[in-house]
C-alpha cells in the first residue's frame, strides 16, 4: 500500500523537475552506449546533455545578471565548457547532475512547505444579500453591490460592504480588522466595515461604498502592496560565489599557463565545481525545515528560513497572539447573599443556546468547572441586549447592566477593570451578580518574551488595534514596554517600515494582520486558529496555538543556517585542496569529478543533521505533532 501512494509522488517530481529527467536518462543512455562499445555515440549524448544543461544555465545567468544578482552559475558553465571542450564527457554529465540537483532540492523544501497552506482569503465573501424593489432579498454578486443598496447580513455572516447600519442594534465580531477581542455594540446609523462578523440577529445596513472600495479590499490592496515592497535577498550560497569562482579560475588558468596544458584547466575546474555552494544550503534547509515541520512550523521558503535565524526586532499583534483570542472567564462576582455557583448556573442555562460570542465563552466556563446549566425555559433573546427566561418558574435574565437593571432592583457593581466585559444576571426580580470575561494573556507569553531576549532581541514591540490602556495592560504582564495601540492596517505597515533594525519579525493571527505579515522582512502567522490571509501571506504558519514555538522557529532556524554555513566552509575548504592537486595534473578529470561527488556525500551528511534535535530546539516539555497529520 505504502509503495502505491508513493508512486504519484514520484511521477510529480519526475514532471517537476525536467532538467534532472533529462540529465539522468542521459547519463543512463551514455552508459549503455559504453558498454555497447559505441564511444563515440556515448560522447555525443553526454555532451549534448551537459551542453543543454550549460546552456539553460547560461540563460538562467543572464537573466540575474540583468535583475543585478551575481550567482555560481558562471563556474558551472565554465566547468561545462572545459570538460566538453577535453572531451570528458562523463565529467560533464556529473557537473550537470550536481547542478541540477541542487536547484531541484532548493525548490522542492520550498514547494514541500507551501503545499501545506490554503489559498488567500478564501472565505472571504463572494455573494452578498440584497432588497430588490419588491423588498424581497435577493443573492447577488459581491461586485454588483452599489453605493445606496440595502444590504442583508445573516447571523455569524460577514458583512460584505461598508455601510451605514439600518436596524435598531447590532454586535459585531471585529477582531479580525482592529484586533479587538470583544464584540462592538453599534446603535443605527452608526457605520460598518467590511470584514467585520455579524453576532446572533440578522442586520440590514445601507452600502456607502462598492466591494472594491470597502474595508475588506483595501486590506487585500495593502498585502498586495507591501509584500512587492519587499527589497531582494541575497542567497547564502551567493554570498560566497565572487570570491570562490575568481579563486577557481585563477588557479584553473595558472595550472594551465605554467603546464601549457589545456586539460589542466579543466581538471581543476571539475573538482572546484561550487556542488558544496548549491548542495549545501538546500539539503541542510530541506532537512532544517523538516524539523520545523515535526514541531508544527511551517517554513515557506529557504529565504524566510534564512532571515528567520537572525531578526533584530521582533512585532507582535496583541489579539490572538500575546492574548488567547477568545472571551474567557476571569470571575464571577455574586451580589448581596447570591451564591457564585448559582449565577454561573443560571447564566449558562439562559445563554445555553445562544449564538453569542460570549454565550459560548459562559457555558464552556460552567462546563470546565463541572457546573451543570440550570435549565431555563421559554427563552426569548433581545437584540444585542440579553435573554430573559423561566427557572423552576422563577424569571431570570442575562445579558447587558442596563438590560438587567431594567428588569430588576437597582444595584451598583464595582467598575470593570482594563479589558474586561461582564454579563449581568437577575434571578427573581433582583440582581444576582454577573459574568466577567476578560481575553487572558497567553500563559507562556511572558516566557516567550524572556526567551526572545535571551537570544539577543532587544526590540520588541507591540502592534495592536486594541485601546491603549488594554494593550498596555497586557504589555505590563508580557514584559513588552514598546506599544504603539489604535492601529489600523495600513498604521501597522507604516509602523513596521519606519523601524530601523532589520530583519524585523512579525507575528499575529488576524486577517488585519496580513498587511504587516507581508511587509516585514519575516512574518510569522499564528495560524491554529488564524485567518486564511495571514497564513498566505506569512513566510512562517504556526499551525499549533502556542506563542513560544516562535522561539523554536528562530532557534531551529539558527542552528540549520549554522549547519548549512559549515558545510559550506567544509565543502569549500576539500574543494580548494583538491584543486592545488588537480593543478599539479594527477588528477585526471573523470577522477577528479568522482571526487568532487565524495565532497558533495560529506556535505550533505553534514546537512542533515540540520533535521535533528539539536541543543535549544525545542522544549522537552512539549510534544511533537504527529508526523501523519503533518503529512495530509
Amino acid at each position: 500500500m505504502a509503495r502505491t501512494g508513493e508512486r504519484p509522488r514520484v511521477l510529480e517530481l519526475i514532471r517537476r523537475y525536467p532538467l534532472v529527467d533529462v540529465v539522468v536518462a542521459a547519463a543512463l543512455a551514455t552508459g549503455i552506449a559504453t558498454v555497447a562499445g559505441a564511444e563515440l555515440t556515448a560522447s555525443w549524448i553526454g555532451t549534448i546533455a551537459a551542453v543543454g544543461v550549460a546552456v539553460v544555465e547560461a540563460v538562467r545567468m543572464v537573466r540575474d545578471l540583468r535583475s543585478g544578482r551575481w550567482g555560481l552559475d558562471v563556474l558551472a558553465i565554465i566547468a561545462i565548457g572545459g570538460t566538453v571542450a577535453t572531451g570528458d564527457h562523463w565529467a560533464a554529465l556529473i557537473v550537470a547532475l550536481m547542478v541540477t540537483g541542487g536547484q531541484a532540492l532548493e525548490d522542492y523544501a520550498s514547494a514541500r512547505a507551501r503545499t501545506r497552506l490554503t489559498a488567500l482569503l478564501a472565505a472571504a465573501p463572494r455573494i452578498a444579500l440584497r432588497r430588490g424593489p419588491d423588498g424581497e432579498l435577493e443573492s447577488v454578486p459581491l461586485d454588483d453591490i452599489e453605493p445606496g443598496d440595502v444590504v442583508a447580513v445573516t447571523p455569524g455572516g460577514t458583512v460584505p460592504v461598508d455601510g451605514v447600519l439600518l436596524s435598531d442594534e447590532a454586535e459585531l465580531d471585529e477582531s479580525r480588522l482592529t484586533g479587538e477581542s470583544l464584540p462592538v455594540s453599534h446603535a443605527a446609523g452608526s457605520a460598518l466595515v467590511s470584514g467585520s462578523v455579524n453576532g446572533s440577529t440578522a442586520i440590514e445596513l445601507r452600502a456607502t461604498a462598492r466591494a472594491v472600495d470597502s474595508q475588506y479590499q483595501q486590506i487585500v490592496n495593502l498585502v498586495d502592496a507591501a509584500a512587492a515592497s519587499r527589497g531582494p535577498f541575497v542567497r547564502m550560497a551567493d554570498r560566497f560565489s565572487i570570491p570562490f569562482t575568481v579563486l577557481a579560475l585563477a588557479i584553473a588558468g595558472i595550472a594551465w599557463f605554467i603546464s601549457g596544458d589545456p586539460h589542466r584547466f579543466a581538471q581543476v575546474l571539475v573538482v572546484a565545481t561550487p556542488c558544496p555552494l548549491l548542495i549545501a544550503a538546500p539539503v541542510a534547509f530541506v532537512a532544517g525545515m523538516g524539523r520545523a515541520a515535526k514541531e508544527g512550523i511551517v517554513i515557506k521558503t529557504s529565504e524566510s528560513l534564512e532571515r528567520l535565524a537572525r531578526p533584530r526586532t521582533v512585532a507582535l499583534d496583541k489579539t490572538g497572539t500575546l492574548t488567547a483570542g477568545r472571551p474567557q472567564l476571569a470571575r464571577v462576582d455574586a451580589f448581596g447573599s447570591n451564591d457564585q455557583t448559582e449565577v454561573l448556573a443560571v447564566a449558562a442555562g439562559a445563554e445555553l443556546h445562544s449564538n453569542h460570542v460570549l454565550a459560548a465563552a459562559i457555558v464552556d466556563a460552567a462546563r470546565e468547572r463541572g457546573i451543570e446549566p440550570t435549565n431555563v425555559t421559554g427563552s426569548e433573546e433581545v437584540t444585542a441586549s440579553g435573554v430573559t427566561g423561566l427557572a423552576d418558574g422563577t424569571e431570570v435574565c442575562v445579558g447587558k447592566a442596563a438590560f438587567v437593571a431594567s428588569r430588576t432592583t437597582a444595584f451598583d457593581a464595582p467598575s470593570l477593570a482594563v479589558g474586561e466585559t461582564a454579563v449581568y444576571v437577575g434571578i427573581g426580580g433582583h440582581p444576582a451578580g454577573r459574568i466577567v470575561l476578560r481575553d487572558e494573556v497567553r500563559g507562556d507569553a511572558a516566557a516567550t518574551i524572556g526567551r526572545l531576549r535571551a537570544l539577543g532581541i532587544d526590540q520588541i514591540v507591540m502592534l495592536t488595534g486594541d485601546a491603549g490602556a488594554t494593550a498596555r495592560h497586557v504589555g505590563a504582564e508580557v514584559g513588552i514596554t514598546d506599544i504603539r495601540a489604535d492601529l489600523l492596517p495600513g498604521d501597522k505597515v507604516k509602523a513596521v517600515a519606519g523601524m530601523s533594525d532589520h530583519p524585523i519579525l512579525m507575528v499575529g493571527d488576524g486577517v488585519n494582520d496580513a498587511p504587516v505579515l507581508a511587509a516585514a522582512d519575516v512574518g510569522i502567522a499564528m495560524g491554529a486558529r488564524g485567518s486564511t490571509a495571514a497564513s498566505e501571506t506569512a513566510d512562517v504558519v504556526i499551525l499549533t496555538d502556542d506563542i513560544s514555538r516562535v522561539v523554536t522557529a528562530i532557534s531551529t532556524s539558527r542552528r540549520t543556517v549554522g549547519i548549512a554555513r559549515q558545510s559550506i566552509a567544509v565543502g569549500i575548504g576539500l574543494s580548494v585542496v583538491l584543486m592545488f592537486v588537480a593543478a599539479t595534473g594527477v588528477i585526471p578529470a573523470i577522477a577528479g569529478a568522482l571526487l568532487q561527488e565524495v565532497v558533495d556525500v560529506v556535505t550533505i551528511v553534514n546537512g542533515l543533521r540540520a533535521g535533528r534535535v539539536g541543543r535549544g530546539t525545542k522544549d522537552p516539555t512539549r510534544q511533537e505533532l504527529p508526523s501523519a497529520r503533518l503529512a495530509e
